[in-house]
């Protein structure tokens, strides 16, 4: 059963990844009771996934999709008050997966405890550089501020934390403010597989919750944010009144360098009616600081039950999660913050 995303005529915006259709009539992972793992925050067993899963990255090793979502516990009632791990799935086919019994990244136990606890960790991206590392943007959050923080692996299921990306930078602005969310430059390799990308000869990432931000990087983990003429953060992208978009931007899954530009996929959400929708802007390659195009009407909304059903009832397709696998593109989301949903496109690879 294939399911439409809602299409919009794209015949004027070439440049736009998709079209996507959901290819299955349900969410691919959801909430287990049954997962158990001895938690070092807590010193006892815990049901990490026992309340919600959701907001997925994605990537590729030896051949199968790997997703990391986020899990939720049962420790608390409402958005944002329950303990966050990152769980561990796989999948042949981008649909079927199998699903680790216990989460591969999680706070407590490993020194960076003033960040990580008790809220956890939040909502990542993924990409791989060309010889084979992979680089985790993800938010930790103790319940006072959310930070952008960057993780290392070459296996995926081992993780090395390198605390907050922003740590710092421009004299240090941003060591006790609200950071999230982060969309690493990539592009596609010979083998068709997406890769780190660097961009005037550093690696460039998107990033922001309210508005995008471009910063820039020499090693992956450490990063400055471009600022504008008076020394303030270089906002890019911000919201648009009477759109679907108007009440924040918020970055996605990594950004693909194509022919025509830098594709971002981005998630907005709706002053209107609260839900989050997802669009894409094109940035001018020379100059990623310049929008080149933007969608006017979202790519891809919440239209299924189990994208309005959930913590999250005003509706969401949070997107975090982009690969390129088998010529297809599949894009990972989240389902009203709390299943994982997945569309496919096999259209185009720009």
């Amino acid at each position: 059963m294939i399911i439409s995303c809602g299409r919009t005529d794209y015949s004027d915006a070439q440049w736009v990844l998709g079209p996507f259709e959901r290819p299955v009539s349900d969410a691919i992972i959801h909430p287990d009771a049954e997962a158990v793992f001895n938690c070092p925050m807590r010193n006892e067993p815990v049901k990490w996934m026992e309340s919600d899963t959701f907001n997925p990255a994605a990537t590729v090793k030896d051949g199968k999709i790997v997703i990391l979502f986020r899990s939720e516990d049962n420790s608390a009632t409402g958005i944002g008050s329950r303990t966050s791990r990152i769980g561990y799935a796989e999948s042949s086919d981008g649909m079927e997966v199998s699903i680790l019994p216990e989460p591969v990244l999680f706070p407590g136990g490993d020194g960076w405890e003033e960040l990580d606890c008790p809220g956890g960790i939040e909502d990542p991206r993924v990409a791989r550089t060309e010889d084979g590392l992979y680089v985790m943007l993800y938010t930790s959050f103790n319940r006072k501020v959310a930070r952008l923080c960057v993780a290392t692996s070459r296996d995926l299921r081992h993780w090395e934390k390198h605390g907050p990306a922003f740590k710092g930078a421009l004299g240090g602005i941003l060591d006790d403010e609200w950071t999230k969310s982060a969309s690493i430059v990539t592009r596609l390799d010979d083998n068709g597989d997406m890769v780190i990308d660097k961009i005037g000869g550093k690696y460039l990432m998107y990033w922001g919750e309210s508005f995008i931000n471009p910063a820039t990087s020499d090693d992956l983990i450490h990063w400055t944010p471009m600022t504008d003429s008076d020394g303030e953060i270089l906002q890019v992208v911000t919201p648009r009144e009477g759109h679907f978009d108007s009440d924040l931007t918020e970055c996605g899954p990594p950004a693909v360098h194509t022919k025509d530009g830098i594709v971002l996929i981005y998630n907005g959400k709706s002053h209107e009616n609260k839900s989050y929708s997802a669009g894409q802007i094109l940035f001018d390659a020379k100059d990623p600081t310049k929008v080149l195009a933007r969608l006017d009407e979202p790519f891809f909304k919440p239209e299924l039950p189990f994208e309005k059903t959930g913590q999250y009832v005003d509706g969401t397709v949070f997107c975090e999660g982009l690969v390129h696998h088998d010529g297809k593109w599949f894009l990972y989301y989240g389902c009203a913050d709390s299943m994982v949903g997945v569309a496919v496109c096999d259209e185009n690879t720009r």
